[in-house]
This record gives C-alpha cells, structure tokens and sequence, in this order.
C-alpha cells in the first residue's frame, strides 16, 4: 500500500463525522458535511500527489566479508530528488539466519541531497545469504498522509568465519600489541641457532643469560634464539551432530572455526604450514598444510559453509584417509565434542594411533552451565530432593569427562578442555607454548 492515512488526517475526518451525526437531527447540516468531506478529499489528494512526486534511490555498501556471530557494518545511502528536506524512516530486509541490528532508523535527508545510515546485521550461521529490498516511509507535505515504497535490492553475502578477530589481531600484531589480546608465550626457539640479544625478564631460563653481555652493559642480558620453522599444522574438525550443540548464539563447530581461523594465522605469521580435513560420518573437505598468507585464505573459503551434520562422525575414517595424505609429522589438531562411551573409544583410539607419527591435541569443549549445575550454592535454606539428584547427575557427567580428558593424555594426546568463550586464546597460548617447547 503506497499511501498510509496519518494521525493528522484521521483528526481532520472527525470533523465531517460530527457534521454528518448532527445533520440526522438538523437536515440543514447536509451541505456543510458534504462540502466538508469535498474539501477534505481534495486536500488529501493534493498532497498525496505532492508526496508522490519525490524520488528516492538507495545504494547499500555491505563489507566484502561477513563474520559468523559479529555484528558486520552495512551502510546505505539514500538520496533525494524533493526540494525539500524530508524525515525519512529506513527499513532492509533480512534472510533467515540474518539478525538487523539498529533498523528501522529515521534519518534526515537534505533538499536534492542524500543521507548515510548505518546498522549491522549479525549473523548466526555461516554460508550463502541475501540482502533484501529497501523500505522507504516518509510524510507528504501537509502531512495527511505516510508515503512508502519498496526499492528492489538483492545483495548477495558470504558469511565467514570470525575474520573480525584475525583483523583484530594482525592490527595488534603491526604494533607490537599481540599481548593485549592473548597472553602469549613469547616465540624463543631452542638452543641451536643465535638470533639476538635482549634484555632480561622474568621468566626467562636463566640458561639463555649472556654473561659476556652482561658484564658489559651491568644488567642481565639474554640470548634469543630463532624458532624452527616450516612445520605443519592440521586441524581435524568433526562436524557431526554433537557439534550442533550452540553456546552464546554460536555452534560448537562455528566456535572451533573461529579458533580454526586465528590458529591458522598465527601459525602462518610464525612461518608454519597449515591445513584442515573436516569430516562426519565421511570427509567433507580436505586441504594439505601448505605456507603464506593464501594458506590461511584457503582455510576461510573451504569452512564457511561446512556446517554440523545430524550423523555420527567417523574417526576411524578420518585418521585412515589423513593417515595416506598426511606424510610429515605434524601438529594434529583435533576438535570434537564427547558424551558418550562408544565415541570415546573412537576418539581414543585415533589419537592412538596419531601418536607414533603426529603430535596430536584434542579440543573438547567444557558446559560451564554443567560445572554451575554441579557447584553447591551457599544459601540453600529449603533445597529440594531434585535439584540433588541434578547436581549428582552433573557431578558424574563431569567425573566422566575428567577420566576421558585423562585417557587421552594416557594415550599420548595433549588435551585442551576449555570452555567455547575461551576457546581461542587458549588454543593460541597451547600453540605459541608447543613452539616454544619444541614438543613438534
């Protein structure tokens, strides 16, 4: 419906209702009603003509790339033919998936002139989607009625993976400030070949001090040492059911992609190889450790629409076709999600059998709102026999996963269990101190 009676022009109808309910008891009001009505008519067709007349086209600037679970900046602008300067309400439609933050906005838009509005649109999955049409409202000139329109748009956009966080990081990285975002272990490599001389913090191996240097200059001086580069990273996602699993608006697998993405540009930026392989009941993507910068853009595009599946994951499969893809040792990283005994056996034996040839670490996510379940609140004057038997459950739920967190250390595994929220600066700090460690 192009036109919308306003307010104004509801209170100005009042006016020939009232002379039409007095005309039933005086005839002689007849004319004046009709003559009221005339006017009124004429009047709200003037102005929905003057409304009618303007002009309006919108042109969108969404961001090249979009990120899973930020909110993405879209700008619009809007111009103007009308002489004068018009209110004018901004509304874009969405796809399913896609959450418009900051819409329906009402912006000022100067005579013959355009407008800037901006919202972000957050969305929750990854993949393929759409931007819709732009609704425009507006107020004819006498304001008796509300002008809209639909201008037909179709944007199509890429949801990614968290690239925001990557952007984040590479502009703490140009100055130095990796340490404001994670708290890093600092990348010494091992006693093999001299790099530089610094000055000494604290916990640095009191091994590495340059006396020499340090008789020289009267302060401890330590000796640095280039980290071995060029190794291989691969990270193993499952993406069966268990990874649909959502916290904080987010899958489980969106989070492990997140982490996927920064560890890959760190360990690019640190001169590594990185790869993925992610499968379910089969293989879904493969792509060989390889170095640069194209190494993490490659990660990006092969992982924004791989999305969980309703199936259970294979990881005997998995491990047998990385087993003949995958010749030089490398850092295995694995995230998967386990709640039962059948699958972790499964996973038990993988990395068993990663073990001999890889350097295997298993991500498992940690369910805070289980661990609150399983913690005693202090005021507890009444407490039911249910809400025991829930904290019982819980408590045992997390005793089972403590022991599996313990067989795959047994089996030779690194293991993080880390909550989704924490997951990548944690996975990042786990790397750096592999590196740093010399474990690879």
């Amino acid at each position: 419906m192009p036109f919308v009676p306003s307010q104004r022009l509801v209170l100005l109808a009042v006016v020939p209702l009232l002379l039409g309910a007095v005309s039933a008891l005086e005839p002689s009001f007849v004319w004046p009603m009709l003559l009221a009505d005339l006017a009124l008519a004429l009047v709200a067709a003037i102005d929905a003509w003057l409304g009618g007349r303007v002009r309006f086209r919108v042109e969108r600037e969404p961001p090249r790339i979009f990120s899973v679970g930020r909110a993405n900046l879209v700008r619009l602008h809007v111009y103007s033919t009308a002489q004068r300067p018009l209110a004018v309400q901004v509304n874009d439609d969405s796809a399913d998936g896609l959450v418009i933050e900051g819409l329906p906005k009402t912006v000022q838009v100067p005579g013959t002139g355009h407008a800037l509005v901006t919202y972000h649109v957050k969305p929750s999955r990854r993949g393929l989607y759409e931007l819709g049409d732009h609704h425009l409202r507006w107020a004819t000139p006498l304001g008796l009625w509300w002008r809209q329109i639909r201008i037909a748009s179709r944007h199509p956009v890429r949801v990614y993976p968290d690239v925001q966080a990557v952007r984040t990081y590479e502009m703490l990285a140009r100055q130095s400030l990796e340490n404001r975002m994670v708290r890093t272990v600092r990348l010494r490599g091992g006693e093999n070949e001299f790099e530089a001389l610094r000055d000494y913090q604290r916990d640095d191996d009191y091994r590495a001090i340059d006396w020499k240097a340090t008789a020289r200059r009267q302060k401890l001086i330590t000796r640095e040492y280039q980290q071995e580069r060029n190794q291989s990273v691969l990270c193993m996602l499952d993406c069966g059911r268990l990874m649909t699993a959502e916290t904080q608006g987010l899958s489980q697998l969106d989070h492990a992609l997140n982490a996927v993405l920064m560890l890959s540009h760190v360990a690019t930026r640190a001169g590594d190889q990185v790869g993925l392989l992610a499968f379910d009941a089969r293989v879904r993507a493969f792509l060989p450790p390889q170095s640069g910068r194209r190494a993490a853009q490659r990660v990006v595009a092969a992982s924004y629409d791989i999305h969980a599946q309703i199936v259970e994951s294979d990881f005997e499969a998995a491990y047998g076709y990385l087993s003949q893809r995958l010749r030089k040792r490398s850092l295995v990283v694995l995230f998967t999600e386990v709640i039962d005994e059948v699958s972790a056996k499964s996973v038990v034996r993988t990395v068993r059998s990663l073990g001999p040839r890889h350097l295997a670490l298993v991500v498992l996510f940690r369910d805070e709102t289980l661990d609150a379940m399983a913690e005693p609140r202090r005021t507890e004057p009444d407490i039911k026999v249910a809400d025991l038997y829930q904290r019982a459950a819980a408590a045992e739920a997390i005793l089972w996963r403590d022991r599996l967190v313990r067989d795959l250390q047994e089996a030779g595994a690194l293991v993080l269990h880390v909550s989704p929220r924490k997951l990548t600066p944690t996975l990042i700090n786990r790397y750096l101190h592999i590196k740093a460690q010399r474990l690879l």
